[in-house]
């Protein structure tokens, strides 16, 4: 992985852009020291996540949900067992 310093990257950062996206990462480094690394973003396309009904279909709420257990509940919380 190629490592430049920071005037470097400050002067050249459209150039070292387009190579993060081509064909990798470069490391930032200040007086010699590594202090950061830049690697391409592996995140989808701004549309093409779909999270809300993504299980659309593939589970049943029975139509008791609400009131499953009931009695169960009820004994529990009057603390007669």
């Amino acid at each position: 992985m190629q490592t430049v310093n920071i005037h470097e990257a400050k002067t050249h950062l459209s150039r070292l852009i387009d190579q993060v996206a081509n064909s990798g990462g470069f490391i930032i480094a200040k007086a010699g020291k590594p202090v950061a690394k830049v690697v391409p973003l592996n995140a989808p396309d701004a549309g093409q996540t779909k999270r809300l009904g993504f299980m659309a279909g593939q589970m049943v709420v029975p139509d008791d949900f609400d009131s499953m257990g009931e009695a169960e509940i009820d004994t529990l919380f009057s603390g007669q067992l």
